[in-house]
């Protein structure tokens, strides 16, 4: 494959931008628990760098270079740059002063009519089912997963759109940003719920197909033992296997957020002020009129 003599470059420059974008984290982590200006718990940070690590693990580690021999290899990828990967790095996300602190230089174009337009935009839980859903699913073609093997570019690109739709996916369930999500928060469910849908398809479809989807693998050496045909089985239970436990612990957690005492009582001091905001108005409208 042509993008396999070119892995010691990429895993180079990966590990490299990986390492800047961590020294520049625990940085800004760092000054803010010296200046005393927020409280941040230790996990938010160690969350986000096994979130780096894991991203280190399905792009520049020796795992990598097993992508083009294993259909097995490329769905561990698969599933660390989508599944597992943007919900730990969001969740180290959500504390404020780190995120801000690293963004101040773009943070005026950010807050620009045009870029919040766009954000809220893209924050529709609509928007990123699709996006990951269509990623997941034109990256499975045959012709396109052939495309990603043979071409250093293109493979690069697949990967960064793994990352990218996974971070699109999970950004409504972790809600890093406060009051981000516009939907109701118990549509989160069914969002999570019909998520699985796609991944239960093509799961099912390669462990239960007869002959091997992707015949580059049949010309590649034997891996562990595994025939072609086996080692679509496995790569296919192991997305079915893995997106379901996923996404039935983030149901459960986030389930369990909605029906805490604490939530209750913030929904409660909203609903409040929101009809004492409308109890003020009122009586300027009847002046008005």
């Amino acid at each position: 494959m042509l993008h396999t003599h070119h892995a010691t470059f990429e895993s180079f420059w990966v590990s490299t931008v990986l390492m800047f974008v961590a020294l520049v984290y625990l940085r800004r982590w760092v000054r803010t628990r010296g200046l005393n200006l927020e409280t941040v718990a230790g996990w938010h940070a160690a969350s986000f760098l096994l979130g780096l690590l894991l991203i280190w693990i399905a792009t520049a580690s020796p795992l990598a270079a097993l992508d083009h021999a294993m259909l097995t290899a490329h769905m561990v990828q698969h599933l660390l740059l989508m599944t597992l990967a943007p919900p730990v790095i969001l969740l180290g996300m959500a504390m404020k002063q780190p995120v801000q602190g690293a963004l101040q230089a773009i943070d005026r174009p950010l807050q620009s009519t045009p870029m919040q337009k766009i954000g809220g935009a893209l924050a529709r839980p609509v928007l990123c089912w699709f996006a990951a859903a269509g990623t997941l699913i034109a990256w499975h073609i045959p012709s396109m997963f052939l495309l990603g093997l043979q071409s250093q570019t293109w493979h690069g690109i697949e990967q960064a759109s793994f990352l990218a739709s996974g971070l699109l996916f999970w950004w409504p369930v972790i809600q890093p940003l406060p009051n981000s999500l516009k939907w109701p928060e118990s549509s989160i469910l069914l969002y999570l719920f019909l998520a699985t849908l796609p991944c239960d398809i093509l799961s099912g479809f390669l462990v239960f197909c007869d002959r091997v989807v992707y015949p580059v693998f049949l010309s590649s050496p034997q891996s562990f033992g595994l025939s072609p045909l086996e080692d679509q089985q496995c790569a296919g239970a192991l997305m079915w296997t893995c997106v379901t436990v996923v996404y039935l612990i983030a149901a459960t957690l986030f389930a369990a957020r909605l029906l805490s005492p604490h939530r209750a009582e913030e929904r409660s001091i909203l609903q409040f002020q929101s009809a004492r905001s409308t109890v003020r108005t009122d009586p300027q409208r009847m002046e008005a009129v």
